[in-house]
């Protein structure tokens, strides 16, 4: 049994916490109320039923802590402490539609000293309720599936490599530029594939399930969790630019120390 530290505890009990009643609703999604929050972008009372079990498991774990919440926004904490960063179901359309691919995601933000901001995740878990797989990370202590050490996958070229992407629709993202990214990797590598939920795309490319994964156009709790969990399973995350700046533009390229840098320059590249 591994032995990990109090936040891993916290943010386990908290999504597994919530996953009772997820699996439910996703057994009787079609009776689930539905209300439109953008151009094809779902949020349904799952996704706040969730999030309120989430939160109040947090909180109660670490009071004075702020969050950043996909569905309730930012709620301010102690400007010198981190701040938790949840997404309740990233991968809400495919709950939606019955498609058993989705995930709560937690991560732990570290503030700036003085209050200025917001800097390194330190911490996080991906959990998918319908296969009780918690993907789990710790800064300096390694990236983990429950109690199995996760390692990115060990291929080094393209053309034996399963990469991941998130596909533009209607009112989000831009075509053209995916087309010429589409245009540049596909012919490099073995297969592409859209999943429709960029947390678990990045917890597999830890799990060395996939050898990469590249998405804009993201939220910050969309993919921080991940971050954490891919470079503590020895891979790389950066922006198109290849720069790792809190990925705060909302562009998110994932890989294999072996091959980040050769999809860097196809992606890159493909923009110029």
């Amino acid at each position: 049994m591994v032995s990990h530290s109090g936040l891993i505890t916290v943010m386990q009990r908290a999504a597994r916490k919530a996953a009772p009643r997820m699996r439910r609703d996703f057994g009787e999604v079609e009776h689930l109320q539905v209300s439109r929050k953008g151009p094809a972008d779902f949020v349904s009372m799952a996704d706040k039923r969730a999030e309120q079990t989430v939160v109040d498991e947090l909180r109660h774990a670490r009071p004075d802590w702020g969050l950043l919440l996909e569905e309730g926004g930012e709620i301010a904490g102690n400007p010198d402490k981190p701040r938790w960063v949840v997404d309740p179901i990233d991968g809400t359309s495919n709950f939606l539609h019955s498609i058993p691919h989705f995930a709560v995601s937690i991560a732990v933000q570290e503030p700036v000293p003085g209050g200025k901001g917001w800097k390194d995740v330190t911490a996080g878990i991906v959990y998918q309720p319908l296969t009780d797989e918690a993907f789990w990370a710790e800064k300096g202590s390694g990236a983990w599936l429950d109690d199995r050490r996760l390692r990115v996958s060990a291929r080094r070229d393209l053309s034996e490599a399963l990469v991941a992407t998130g596909i533009p629709y209607k009112g989000h993202g831009n075509l053209k530029r995916w087309d010429k990214i589409l245009d540049a990797v596909s012919p490099e590598v073995a297969g592409i594939r859209r999943f429709g939920s960029a947390a678990l795309d990045m917890a597999w490319v830890a799990a060395g399930r996939f050898d990469g994964f590249w998405e804009e156009d993201l939220k910050f709790w969309d993919i921080a969790a991940g971050i954490i969990l891919v470079k503590e399973a020895g891979g790389f995350v950066s922006d198109f630019r290849g720069a790792d700046t809190g990925l705060a533009n909302g562009q998110v390229l994932a890989a294999n120390d072996q091959l980040h840098s050769k999809l860097h320059k196809l992606v890159g590249g493909s923009l110029r």
